[in-house]
């Protein structure tokens, strides 16, 4: 094969040029250009230099771009109909080709399709479909500039494209900014803790830009300091240097001695890493500007007499000054505004005054409202009995007027809010229900598979007991360390563990970079939190530098311990797993002397190893710097790196904070994100007792197990009914998806007592998909737990006589008792049942009660595990098996069912790819057969000196003697259930409203 530089090249910008036009020319320009070379290739050849990548790593990489881009692509002309992400687009894409069937084979195994990343559920409502192929074609500069700075970050092929088709997705729902008719329209972004929220925004303001939005307003959370970097990353990776200069000569350093990133000698701007646009934006006439309004260190300020910046009348940019500025006219001769502004009053009403001084008519001007962290300051969720809510509401209401204003001054405006903790905007206020309640769309955004989120710290849905404690199945055993300590002399101890890693990852680090050219690792930080209260900080940060100055890191003793460590824990969970394997790791702990060293030195740089960032003082709120500088240092803060803000570098986090609501705590989780060429190295100090201020003990790691899991579902849910229906419109709108979801902190009341939410969900199920009821309400007198003991006792008495093996995953075994019961049974059972939700179970009532009348459901399999002649108790004289599972320390109920015993569940019910559970199973298994499991725990009354200490849900309890009868008050009856899989193989769902003729509402008076 001819594998010149010529042809490489030529086959290289041949894809560059083609993969925004389509697949039908490739073979036409590729051999037009190598014509003009003298060369020419084959098909084999052709295919052999894009999939291989020691022939030529560009052409392969083009090739996956320009592939992933057609899988993506919508509206276009060339895909005759087919879908995005199908089999069917992926063969038309072959076709225009003219591709042999070895070729289709070898270029499916290089870059198999994806299925559809993202989730959007929209209500169609008048929307109008206007953001075609066309309009995108021809007007697409800053997607394309923005699309270019992704690729020189090396983001996976698939990633650019899963983020073009999203940006396209959004920006396609909302109203057209050269249209006639102006409404707004509001929308939801749900995203992860550090996943990439920003980016995916700023592929949206720029397909926005793009397509004729003029002022773009991006509200970022409450503090300066992710104000500023967000503006920063704006600025560095959209607007780009030519608009950030405004037409000053480069070379000129009285010209730019003032400007943003100049001054202040950015690294990034010094060393060309902003992006360069390479024309001169503000001489071309059909490519707007963007006009800065807010700068590096400087919020929103009333313009006063550089009023003009704002005007869009005032400038002289409107081809025709008779027609408005949204006309097709005028609309791509006006230049962009962009304004990053704090969520904060001052800031805010100074836009306002502004925006209506400007001569320009509001009700003209294409408005993009950008609300990051939207859960933050925008809804009012907290609680509002606390005392937080009493300090706060009035600040809180504030922020949600003026976002109200900006809203209903400009008629043009839309509103997109993003959030990685979405439950606060789903179950949001009725106050604000009418305001930015997302009524349009909600999107759910899946990060790429290099994101370390909570599912890489946790063990979902558990482990087998060989498993536990071993880094190769366990993401708890290989990243996360426990915080015990229960006095002064053992909490120095652990904090000595964590800047122990903190110096090894260092260390590492800087080996990885000295022997393998393509990782450099220019930050390197630890997160401290434990308090946000600014007087605490201090104090902790002193404990930090003490620890530090008796840590030795230079004696005998402290490279000892990290030896050990690195041999009993980095080594180990580095070989555990092959995924990492293939990071450069020594082999012998010596190796690493020298960049021990380096490391210290590096932490010291500026004499001190720890920085407080709480903003009480300037040097070390300012000292926070990865602009200019190479960043290794400890921080120690609360609030001000609890939200939003991106901390460059994170390595080891030590977290001993308790927060109360769900959302905060998800927020705190820093730790969350990218850590490209050092996966295997991160490590979370998680307090596992954190006592509160009624020394109530708290397990954090398991309240984070708990939130995630919940979000994990809420996100299945929406990925599950995004889907439309045969007759074109959507199975679930935007105001259905507060009543999907039961789990919630019981403190955080969706909607006022006098209000409630218009949609109801009848019905929902999916076949073979197991679910768990076991939000049971807080443990009282045991009324309830005896309530559903008596539902079940009977089917007990009836049970096969000898316990049956089964298989569970990963060839382990376990044992259990059955019966075949009849739906009758099963229905009146559960309708005795009353859970947190009075209604939890009423849907998966309707939806059995629905199976059965299609004839797909016609009995039941009873299984439960038997554990043992020890497990076994009496209760109210039945036998009964019984665990010693903990209540959930965040929430009412207890955590789901053992993994090993829903794959039974499973394959009884037919779900297709379920585990073989073994013959028993294979007999016992029907199409119309549904599954139920049932598993009793002791649920024990806290003694008054239990309930005192705060520590008795926070433990495992204990079973009482062999030969004690037990009340059925104290066992809690915890129900799985799963439908056949032909009752609803694809999952069902059906919503009904209280109120007919305000169907369209989300909330309705309690008593309409």
């Amino acid at each position: 094969m001819n594998d010149s530089a010529a042809a490489v090249n030529a086959v290289r910008d041949t894809l560059i040029a083609i993969r925004d036009t389509g697949p039908e020319a490739l073979l036409e320009f590729v051999t037009f250009r190598l014509r003009k070379t003298g060369l020419s290739l084959t098909e084999a050849e052709l295919i052999n230099l894009v999939t291989a990548p020691d022939l030529g790593g560009e052409p392969r990489k083009s090739m996956h771009m320009a592939i992933s881009q057609w899988d993506a692509d919508t509206g276009v002309a060339w895909a005759a109909a087919t879908d995005p992400w199908t089999s069917e687009r992926r063969i038309r894409i072959f076709d225009l080709l003219e591709l042999s069937g070895e070729a289709r084979a070898r270029l499916d195994e290089a870059y198999p399709s994806i299925a559809k990343r993202d989730t959007m559920i929209a209500d169609p409502g008048d929307w109008e479909p206007w953001y075609d192929e066309d309009r995108r074609r021809e007007h697409d500069f800053y997607w394309r500039a923005y699309r270019g700075v992704l690729e020189a970050k090396n983001w996976d092929p698939e990633a650019i494209a899963a983020l073009n088709k999203s940006a396209v997705d959004v920006v396609g729902r909302l109203a057209d900014p050269a249209g006639d008719a102006s409404y707004p329209t509001k929308g939801l972004v749900v995203g992860h803790v550090q996943s990439g929220k920003t980016a995916n925004f700023t592929g949206i303001i720029a397909k926005a830009i793009d397509s004729g939005y003029r002022l773009v307003i991006v509200l970022t959370g409450t503090i300066e300091l992710l104000r500023g970097q967000t503006q920063r990353r704006l600025d560095m990776e959209l607007v780009g240097e030519e608009n950030i200069l405004e037409g000053r000569d480069r070379k000129d350093a009285d010209a730019i001695r003032n400007v943003d990133y100049i001054g202040n000698d950015d690294a990034d701007w010094v060393a060309g890493k902003f992006l360069r646009h390479g024309i001169d934006i503000h001489s071309s006439l059909d490519i707007p500007a963007i006009k800065r309004l807010t700068f590096l260190g400087k919020d929103y300020r009333q313009l006063k007499a550089g009023l003009d910046a704002l005007d869009f009348r005032r400038t002289g940019e409107l081809r025709n000054p008779a027609k408005p500025v949204y006309d097709l006219e005028n609309i791509y001769s006006v230049d962009a505004r962009l304004a990053v502004v704090k969520k904060n009053t001052t800031a805010l009403k100074n836009l306002l005054r502004d925006l209506q001084d400007v001569r320009a008519d509001l009700r003209e001007i294409p408005v993009l409202i950008i609300d990051d962290e939207a859960d933050q300051a925008s809804v009012n969720t907290i609680n509002p009995n606390s005392k937080q809510a009493k300090k706060d509401q009035k600040k809180r209401s504030a922020i949600n007027a003026l976002i109200n204003d900006l809203l209903s001054k400009m008629p043009r405006a839309q509103y997109i809010g993003y959030t990685a903790t979405p439950f606060a905007n789903v179950f949001i206020s009725p106050d604000d229900s009418q305001d930015i309640f997302p009524k349009d769309f909600i999107v759910s955004l899946t990060p790429s598979s290099e994101y370390m989120g909570g599912t890489k710290f946790h063990d979902l849905g558990g482990l087998e007991d060989y498993e536990r404690g071993d880094p190769a199945f366990s993401n708890e055993a290989a990243h996360v360390r426990d915080l015990r300590a229960a006095d002064d002399e053992s909490e120095r101890a652990e904090i000595r563990d964590a800047l122990d890693a903190f110096v090894l990852t260092g260390a590492i680090k800087k080996w990885r970079q000295a022997n393998d050219e393509t990782l450099t690792f220019r930050h390197h930080t630890m997160l401290v939190h434990e308090s946000v209260r600014v007087a605490e900080h201090a104090d902790l940060a002193g404990a930090f530098r003490s620890v530090w100055e008796q840590a030795g890191y230079s004696t005998p003793s402290g490279l000892a311990r990290l030896r050990s460590l690195y041999m009993s824990d980095f080594l180990v969970v580095h070989n555990s797993r092959a995924a990492w394997n293939g990071l450069p790791m020594p082999d012998r702990f010596d190796d690493l002397k020298t960049f021990i060293g380096a490391t210290i030195d590096a932490i010291m740089v500026a004499g001190d190893p720890v920085v407080v960032v709480n903003g009480s003082s300037d040097s070390d709120y300012n000292a926070m710097d990865f602009m200019t500088q190479p960043y290794w240092r400890v921080m120690v803060g609360g609030a001000k790196l609890s939200r939003g803000f991106t901390v460059e570098g994170l390595t080891v986090s030590y977290y001993r904070r308790r927060a109360t609501a769900a959302d905060t705590l998800m927020q705190m989780g820093r730790w969350f994100g990218y850590r490209a060429g050092h996966q295997d190295l991160v490590r979370l100090y998680i307090g596992r007792d954190v006592l509160d201020g009624q020394n109530k003990s708290y397990d954090l790691y398991d309240a984070f197990t708990s939130i995630i899991e919940d979000e994990e579902e809420f996100r299945a849910q929406l990925h599950k009914f995004s889907e439309l229906r045969e007759d074109g419109k959507p199975v679930v709108r935007p105001i259905h998806v507060p009543p999907m979801v039961f789990q919630q902190l019981p403190w955080l009341r969706p909607t006022g007592r006098n209000k409630m939410y218009n949609a109801v969900l009848k019905y929902e199920g999916e076949g073979g998909e197991v679910k768990d009821f076991n939000a049971h309400d807080y443990r009282s007198d045991g009324s309830r737990n005896a309530a559903h003991f008596k539902a079940v006792a009977k089917w007990l008495e009836g049970l096969d006589a000898r316990p049956e093996e089964f298989r569970g995953v990963s060839g382990t075994r376990f044992t259990a008792r059955t019966r075949v019961l009849s739906t009758v049974q099963v229905l009146d059972a559960l309708r005795s049942f009353e859970l947190l939700a009075k209604d939890q179970l009423l849907p998966t009532i309707a939806m059995i009660e629905k199976a059965v009348s299609e004839s797909t459901l016609t009995d039941w399999l009873l299984v439960v595990p038997y554990l043992g002649d020890d497990r076994v108790r009496e209760v109210e004289g039945v036998p009964v098996p019984l665990i010693a599972r903990r209540r959930r320390a965040d929430r009412p109920g207890f955590s789901g069912s053992e993994r090993r015993h829903r794959g039974v569940l499973e394959h009884v019910t037919g779900k297709k790819d379920a585990m073989d559970a073994g013959p028993v199973a294979a007999r016992l298994a029907s199409p119309t057969r549904g599954a139920l499991l049932l598993t009793f725990t002791i649920d024990p009354v806290m003694l008054d000196e239990e309930k005192d200490a705060g520590r008795a849900e926070a433990s495992r309890v204990a079973l009482p003697p062999l030969g004690e009868l037990v009340s059925a008050n104290d066992v809690a009856t915890l129900l799985s259930l799963a439908l056949p899989y032909e009752s609803a193989p694809r999952g069902r769902v059906g919503f009904g409203v209280r109120r007919e003729d305000l169907q369209d509402e989300a909330i309705i008076p309690k008593d309409a």
